[in-house]
């Protein structure tokens, strides 16, 4: 070979290292910012992706860091987040290589990390997510700031309201417990209205107003799974219901559609395809065999053989399921009181928080989010606190007629102080609210309460929620 063509071929070699170099460096990902929230037991780092990237953390101490190794990765935005309440004092970055990115988060104290990738969804692109765990001796309290980085202004969450305090129960004669899950939270902000409302913040100032006016009826108790703006994976918030030893759960949300015009509230339980997967699901995990049935319960599975575990299993799901559909056409009729409805009937699906087997659950789609009304209507405090209402109000009838036994309400059924079950009545002609008032032995003050009545007109052939003498006398 030449001289002349040795050097062509030279030139050809340097040409592809160069192209390969320019190929890698625009394959390599940018790390385009960082976004933190806040758990009651955890701390989140979200870092948002130009691409898929590979990954490694690990920790250091004296004093205490966590070390993020990016591969094929450089920064292109800022690390810079507000870390009030938080295990992180700072955090700042290096170039390793030209293409590997050093992230290290100065603690204040030794935290337990995970993490994880996730791909592109409807929201966001690729992202890098690690969760800081909190020590058990040394967790922070249940603060809970929000997002650091927001590109849309979000709906104002309406504060609690004091709860109503009530007498304490007869002694030995426990509350109903009533878990209430807003859904999404934190980088999951769920469906997204048209002047930039968020779902997860509508749903969590409607499960905090029901929260409180459960918690106005003697005999209930309402926990939430979450109490400010962070994300709990969806097995998570049944583990804090079964763990909080719910006898209901009720997942808020907010639906959206691809047409602006769909609208009205919905009310879903598990689907008998959905039962069936989980029941076989529960059997085939041990560590799930041997947990409680019947929420607050005693019934472990985890000393029986495969075929009475299935049979127990079984039963559990459709007793189960059977007072999710009944308390869920309870829920539906009473919002369809106050806003329109999109089925007249509890529908049924898949939902991941609708699984448990041993806790009654169901899932109410307040409103569509997509439509312009219905969503100027759910960040109102008043639709808040009516679509509340009604919910409560359809729990607290499923509850009276079906008590769990050993609670309170139990009590009063089983001694003859409170109705075997809540009772309708349809107006007929010539009465009056007065009249069906002294017929049932309750105020008109009670009945215009249950039934969110502005004023004592009725209509002929109108249905009246009827409350028993004992819950009247709190209204």
């Amino acid at each position: 070979m030449g001289l002349g063509m040795r050097i062509r071929a030279l030139v050809a070699v340097v040409g592809l290292l160069l192209t390969a170099l320019a190929v890698d460096a625009v394959a390599a990902a940018q790390v385009r910012s960082v976004r933190l929230w806040r758990a009651p037991d955890n701390t989140r780092l979200v870092f948002d992706l130009s691409g898929p990237v590979q990954h490694s953390v690990f920790t250091l101490t004296a004093p205490d860091r966590l070390v993020i190794d990016i591969s094929d990765a450089t920064l292109s935005g800022s690390l810079n987040v507000a870390t009030a309440n938080t295990p992180i004092t700072a955090m700042r970055s290096a170039q390793r290589t030209p293409s590997d990115l050093r992230v290290v988060v100065d603690l204040k104290k030794a935290v337990t990390p995970k993490s994880f990738t996730l791909t592109p969804n409807a929201q966001y692109g690729n992202r890098l997510v690690v969760d800081l765990f909190d020590n058990p001796a040394d967790a922070a309290p249940p603060t809970a700031p929000g997002p650091t980085v927001a590109t849309v202004p979000a709906v104002p969450v309406t504060p609690v309201k004091p709860a109503i305090k009530l007498p304490p129960s007869p002694a030995g004669k426990r509350d109903i417990i009533v878990v209430i899950d807003a859904g999404h939270g934190g980088e999951d902000p769920g469906a997204s209205g048209s002047r930039g409302q968020h779902e997860k913040d509508v749903v969590l100032a409607i499960a905090r107003e029901l929260q409180r006016q459960v918690n106005g009826l003697k005999g209930f108790r309402a926990e939430l799974t979450r109490t400010g703006d962070y994300f709990i994976p969806l097995r998570g918030r049944t583990e804090i219901a079964r763990k909080k030893g719910a006898d209901l759960f009720v997942s808020i949300h907010a639906d959206a559609a691809p047409s602006a015009a769909a609208f009205g509230a919905s009310v879903f339980a598990l689907s008998e395809r959905g039962a069936t997967s989980e029941t076989a699901r529960w059997l085939a995990d041990s560590e799930n065999r041997s947990d409680l049935i019947g929420g607050a319960g005693n019934v472990s599975l985890d000393d029986k053989d495969r075929m009475l575990a299935g049979v127990l299993l079984d039963l559990s799901m459709t007793a189960s399921l059977t007072s999710s559909l009944n308390v869920g056409q309870k829920v539906l009729n009473n919002i369809g009181r106050v806003t329109p409805l999109h089925k007249q009937r509890v529908e049924q699906a898949g939902f991941m928080v609708l699984k448990s087997p041993d806790i009654p659950s169901i899932l109410v789609e307040t409103g569509f989010i997509s439509n312009s009304k219905e969503a100027s209507k759910l960040a109102t405090a008043s639709h808040q606190q009516a679509l509340a209402r009604s919910i409560s109000s359809g729990v607290r009838q499923f509850f009276q007629q079906n008590p769990p036994p050993g609670t309170y309400i139990a009590w009063l059924r089983d001694s003859g102080k409170i109705a075997q079950g809540p009772r309708d009545h349809r107006v007929n002609p010539g009465e009056t609210l007065a009249m069906i008032a002294v017929r049932y032995q309750v105020s008109t003050a009670a009945l215009r309460s249950i039934n969110h009545l502005k004023s004592d007109g009725l209509k002929v052939g109108q249905v009246l929620s009827i409350p028993s003498t004992e819950l009247a006398a709190k209204e």
